[in-house]
C-alpha cells in the first residue's frame, strides 16, 4: 500500500467514525487486508484503534491483525479484551505469534491465559516462551512439516495435499524413525522425479540447520546467505523441533535493521520508540544524550586549557567547529561501514588488517585534501582580515595556516582509525557494534580532534 493510499484510507476511516457510520466501517474493515489494517493502526489514536479493532468480525482476522501490529499496540489491544476473547483470538494464531504476544503481558496474566488454553496449545506456547527472546526458538513454528525417509514421492505428494493445517510447506524435511533430521527435498524435486522413488533416494543429506538458542540475527544471515525461505531448527540430538519461515525472517531483518539504525543515532534498541509517549521517549533518549553532554563538557574544558593561545590568536577558534565536525563525520562513516561489514560477515579476522590500513589511507588522503584547502583559507583570512587588526607578521600567518592544515589532516586520519577499530573491539567484547556509531564515537573524536589541533597550533606558534 502506497503512502497516498494510506493517507486516503485513514481519512476515510475517521470520516466514517465521526459520522457514526458503523455499518460502513464494518464493511470497509472487512475488505481491508489484515496487513494493511495493521499499517493503518499506526496512524490512529489509541481510542480509534480499539474501536476499529472491536468492529473486526472474525477472530481469525483479529489474530492476523495482531500478528502484524507493533508490540505497544498489541499491548493496548490485549488490555481492552476479556480473557475469553484473547483465548479465542489465540486459537487462530500460530504458536510462535501467540508466545511473542503473550510475552507482552505480566507473568501473572501469562499464567492465567496459559491455564485457559487447551492442553496441547498451552504446552507448545509455554515451550516457545521458555526460549530467550530474539533466538530461533522464540520465533520458530513447532508445527513443521516432515515425512519419513521411506515414503515414496507419490505417498509424500498425497501427504502434502492432506496437510491443510500446516502453514507454508516450502521444503519437505525428511526424518528417520527416531525423528532425526536426515535430509530435505524441495517441491521442485518432488515434481520432477519418478513417483515410485523414495524420499531417501532424492533428498539432499547435507541440511543447513540451526539450534533453538541461535540468535535470530544469525538465522536471518543464514537464510540470506543460502537463499532459503525456511530454516529447520534441531535440538542437540539433531531431532527436528521446528522451522523458522520466511515471514519471520523478514520481520527479523526489519527489526534488526531498525535497531541498528536507532543505536547508530544513539536512541537505544526500542523499535517502537516513534509510537511511545513524550515522557517515555524522553526517558529513552536522555541517557544516550548524556554521553554527548559529558563529552561536550570535556571538550569545553579542553578548549579552556588553551586560553592563552586562543587569546593571542582568536582566529584559531574560527576553525574549531569544522575540525571537530569533519572528524566526527568521517569517523561515523568508517564506523558505519565496519558495523555493517561485521553484520554481513564481510569484516572478519582475515580482512581486519587490510580494512584498517585502507580506512587509515582514506582518512589521510581526505585529510590532506581538506587540510590544503582549509590551510589556504586560514592563510587568506589571517593575512587579509586579521593582519590589520592584530598586526600578525607574514610568518605567523603561514604558521597559523599550517596548524589548521595539519590539525584537520591528523584529526580526520585519527577519526577514521577510531571509527574503524572501535566497532571491532566492541564486537570482540560481545557488545553490539552498532553502539559504536552513536554518541560515543563522535564525542570521542570531537575531543581528540580539538586537542590535537590546539596542541599543533601551540607548538608551531610557540605559546
Amino acid at each position: 500500500m502506497r503512502n497516498n493510499e494510506v493517507i486516503l484510507l485513514v481519512d476515510t476511516y475517521r470520516k466514517l467514525h465521526r459520522r457514526g457510520a458503523k455499518t460502513n466501517l464494518i464493511n470497509i474493515i472487512d475488505k481491508t487486508h489484515p496487513a494493511d489494517l495493521a499499517l493503518l493502526f499506526r496512524s490512529f489514536t489509541p481510542h480509534e484503534r480499539l474501536y476499529f479493532f472491536s468492529l473486526i468480525k472474525s477472530y481469525e482476522k483479529k489474530a492476523q491483525v495482531m500478528s502484524e501490529v507493533d508490540d505497544n499496540i498489541n499491548l493496548d489491544i490485549l488490555m481492552s479484551l476479556n480473557r475469553t476473547e484473547i483465548i479465542n483470538i489465540f486459537r487462530e494464531m500460530d504458536y510462535d505469534d501467540e508466545s511473542n504476544i503473550l510475552r507482552l503481558l505480566p507473568l501473572e496474566q501469562q499464567q492465567e491465559l496459559l491455564r485457559m488454553m487447551q492442553d496441547e496449545e498451552s504446552r507448545e506456547v509455554e515451550a516457545l516462551m521458555g526460549y530467550e527472546e530474539d533466538t530461533a526458538g522464540s520465533i520458530m513454528n513447532p508445527e513443521v512439516f516432515h515425512l519419513p525417509e521411506n515414503y515414496t514421492i507419490a505417498t509424500a505428494t498425497e501427504a502434502i495435499q492432506k496437510s491443510v493445517d500446516t502453514e507454508m510447506v516450502f521444503y519437505i524435511y525428511v526424518t528417520d524413525e527416531r525423528h532425526h533430521l536426515v535430509g530435505v527435498v524441495s517441491l521442485r524435486q518432488l515434481l520432477l522425479n519418478d513417483p515410485r522413488k523414495k524420499l531417501s533416494d532424492i533428498m539432499v543429506e547435507e541440511v543447513v540447520s540451526i539450534r533453538p538458542e541461535t540468535d535470530q540475527e544469525e538465522v536471518a544471515r543464514i537464510a540470506s546467505r543460502y537463499n532459503f525461505v525456511a530454516v529447520p531448527v534441531v535440538d542437540d540430538e539433531n531431532k527436528l523441533i521446528g522451522v523458522v519461515t520466511v515471514d519471520d525472517i523478514i520481520d527479523v531483518l526489519r527489526e534488526e535493521a531498525t535497531e541498528d539504525l536507532l543505536q547508530m543515532a544513539g536512541l537505544g534498541r526500542d523499535t517502537d520508540i516513534i509510537l511511545k509517549s513524550t515522557w517515555e521517549t524522553t526517558k529513552k533518549r536522555f541517557p544516550w544524550l548524556m554521553a554527548t553532554y559529558i563529552g561536550g563538557l570535556i571538550a569545553a574544558t579542553t578548549i579552556g586549557l588553551f586560553h592563552d593561545l586562543l587569546s593571542s590568536y582568536i582566529i584559531l577558534a574560527s576553525f574549531l567547529p569544522i575540525i571537530a565536525g569533519m572528524g566526527g563525520n568521517i569517523g561515523t562513516q568508517s564506523s558505519t561501514i565496519i558495523t555493517r561489514g561485521l553484520l554481513t560477515g564481510r569484516v572478519n579476522p582475515d580482512t581486519v588488517p587490510r580494512i584498517i590500513f585502507k580506512e587509515i589511507r582514506v582518512g589521510l588522503t581526505l585529510g590532506i585534501i581538506y587540510g590544503i584547502i582549509l590551510g589556504l583559507i586560514a592563510f587568506l583570512m589571517s593575512y587579509v582580515i586579521q593582519t590589520n587588526a592584530y598586526n600578525y607578521p607574514i610568518v605567523r600567518c603561514i604558521e597559523l595556516s599550517v596548524a589548521v592544515a595539519l590539525g584537520i589532516a591528523i584529526a580526520m586520519t585519527l577519526a577514521t582509525f577510531t571509527g574503524t577499530v572501535m566497532p571491532m573491539v566492541l564486537n570482540k567484547m560481545k557488545i553490539d557494534p552498532a553502539i559504536a556509531t552513536g554518541p560515543f564515537v563522535t564525542t570521542t573524536i570531537d575531543i581528540m580532534g580539538v586537542l590535537i589541533y590546539l596542541l599543533i597550533a601551540m607548538m608551531l606558534l610557540k605559546i
